[in-house]
């Protein structure tokens, strides 16, 4: 003799939504990506900045590898672009940025370096907090849009192997620890008339 157990359709779906909801309440949030919490432009003297500010923390490989001594390259990539309905989409400023983290064992001193600007820390935290945030960055120069027309904008920042040195770049393409980026931000720039 078998007996048969009957759960009433409302039943079973109700388990399952809770269950659903229960797995989703205690996964944690991906650590290996970057959030853009806010991005904008400001208008500069001959075209327009960007301030912009990410959110990300390093997992254990990555502070492992800084303290050792390897840099680490952080990218911030720039898009404008405008649809055209006979034509590709048009984009006349595509520009990226990179910064450089490093640690000086020496020292004990963390190093955010970008072009000619070096700043140095005491700590790790303090260093991310400057990369972390990109402000005044010249991405559009006036001649470059043209007034009354709205744009496009895309930003993302990304841990950029292809810049660091070559054993670490091959590890690097194999190993999840590695991959930090975040997905672009995309907001409408609407360039002002000029004044007649």
């Amino acid at each position: 003799m078998t007996i048969k157990r009957f759960f009433p359709p409302r039943f079973a779906i109700l388990i399952w939504v809770a269950l659903a909801f229960g797995f989703a309440a205690v996964t944690p949030a991906r650590a290996d990506s970057i959030s853009v919490q806010r991005a904008s432009l400001q208008a500069d003297g001959s075209g327009w900045s960007l301030d912009a500010r990410f959110d990300f923390e390093l997992n254990s490989s990555l502070e492992d590898a800084v303290n050792k001594g390897i840099p680490l390259y952080f990218t911030t990539d720039f898009e404008l672009t405008r649809p055209r309905w006979y034509w590709f989409d048009e984009q006349p400023v595509s520009v990226s940025q990179s910064i450089r983290l490093s640690f000086q064992p020496l020292t004990r001193e963390y190093r955010v370096s970008s072009g000619g600007l070096q700043l140095g820390f005491t700590t790790l935290a303090d260093a991310l907090a400057v990369i972390k945030h990109v402000t005044s960055w010249h991405v559009i120069d006036s001649k470059q849009v043209g007034p009354g027309e709205t744009y496009t904008a895309s930003v993302r920042m990304q841990l950029d192997v292809a810049l660091m040195p070559k054993p670490f770049q091959i590890d690097a393409v194999n190993n999840r620890d590695w991959n930090l980026a975040s997905d672009w931000k995309r907001f409408n720039f609407t360039v002002a008339e000029r004044a007649k």
